[in-house]
């Protein structure tokens, strides 16, 4: 699926919910491929309690969600759990 084009700085500080409405935590920072420019994943900080059960990839700056897992980004950006594991 793909999102539409938008500046990254719009992704910042968004809340980070699933698509069940769980708050995982807030965006952080975003890693591209330098080539393409393709977002590989954001990182996400102060992740709930919640969020630190879920299988994701820590980091010194937060946890590593994947681009694929967004599902959508508005007011939140909503991701699916499922393409978090």
């Amino acid at each position: 699926m793909a999102l539409d084009k938008r500046p990254a700085k719009e992704l910042f500080e968004k809340l980070v919910v699933t698509k069940e409405g769980k708050r995982l935590g807030f965006v952080k920072d975003m890693s591209f491929e330098t080539r393409s420019g393709e977002l590989i994943h954001f990182v996400m900080a102060s992740p709930t309690t919640y969020a630190m059960g879920l299988n994701l990839e820590k980091t010194k700056d937060g946890m590593l969600v994947p681009y694929t897992a967004i599902l959508a980004v508005g007011d939140f950006v909503v991701v699916s759990e499922e393409e978090m594991k």
